[in-house]
């Protein structure tokens, strides 16, 4: 090989490297917001806005326009809630675009849903919302008002919730005071603020709602809950006290191998989301 066409390569290569690094930098100076509207528009999703008294609140709105029976929404989890381990962040808005991501990627029809403050900023906007308020019947009662509004908008009789992190405690709370929640899945989720807070020897979340406290509703729910067994934040035993307190044959627990708090659900995910819960598999088996 002639000098010549390895000096060739090798500026190709530098060339590449470059490109990649810039790239990269460019997504690291991207806003939440706008990380997630470029998400939204490489998948043919449209970023909208749920209007709200006290908080509006971000969607990812469904790719079909049919009607449908049940439309699938995620809930997202805590965000970027805390700026140190003492410091509330300023902006909650999650940095990493995992539920956007897995939304995005399920063919079934299905709404992104963030939490208040998130993406989009109010004048009521304040860091106990997500921090010790974060499961406050203030916020379920806004969430509760968006699967409301999309309700009119899709023309759906039912949802299915899927709420990652501190968003399934949020699913399993909207599922308890709602008639029309049919299931809900959750990944690597806070099924139980006060046992958690135990658990991890931190102070209890002052103006939190518990799942846990609408036990004999929730034993009437199918859901299912994946957890990671590597995830450091949210301990495995978690979800076993959960079930042990809720007693129901309706609730199934899956540990999955290799996965974080935030990383490696994709693959697992991609599975588990054709899976069906335990009423669907008997009522399949009934017919």
């Amino acid at each position: 090989m002639s000098r010549h066409v390895r000096y060739q390569r090798t500026l190709a290569g530098f060339y590449k490297a470059c490109v990649l690094m810039i790239t990269a930098l460019l997504i690291a100076c991207q806003s939440p917001r706008e990380a997630l509207q470029q998400l939204a528009q490489e998948h043919g999703r449209q970023v909208d806005v749920l209007p709200g008294d006290a908080f509006p609140l971000l969607i990812l709105t469904p790719q079909t326009a049919e009607k449908i029976t049940r439309l699938r929404v995620y809930l997202e989890g805590d965000g970027h809630a805390w700026s140190t381990a003492t410091q509330p962040s300023l902006d909650p808005s999650p940095h990493t675009l995992l539920v956007p991501r897995l939304a995005v990627d399920d063919p079934t029809p299905n709404a992104y849903l963030a939490r208040p403050c998130q993406f989009v900023m109010a004048a009521a906007c304040q860091s106990a919302l997500w921090t010790n308020r974060r499961f406050s019947q203030e916020v379920v009662t806004r969430l509760s008002q968006a699967l409301d509004q999309l309700k009119q908008r899709y023309g759906n009789r039912e949802f299915e919730l899927v709420g990652y992190s501190g968003g399934a405690a949020l699913a399993l709370l909207l599922a308890a005071q709602r008639n029309d929640v049919t299931q809900v899945q959750t990944l690597a989720g806070n099924l139980s603020p006060r046992l958690w807070a135990t658990m991890k020897g931190l102070s209890p979340l002052d103006g939190s709602l518990d799942p846990l406290d609408y036990r004999k509703r929730l034993a009437l729910l199918p859901q299912r809950h994946l957890i990671g067994e590597a995830d450091l934040i949210i301990p495995s035993g978690l979800a076993d006290r959960y079930q042990q307190a809720l007693d129901s044959h309706l609730s199934e627990y899956v540990p999955i191998q290799g996965v974080t708090h935030d990383r490696g659900w994709e693959a697992p995910w991609s599975q588990w989301v054709k899976t069906p819960l335990v009423r669907e598999n008997a009522e399949v088996k009934a017919r």
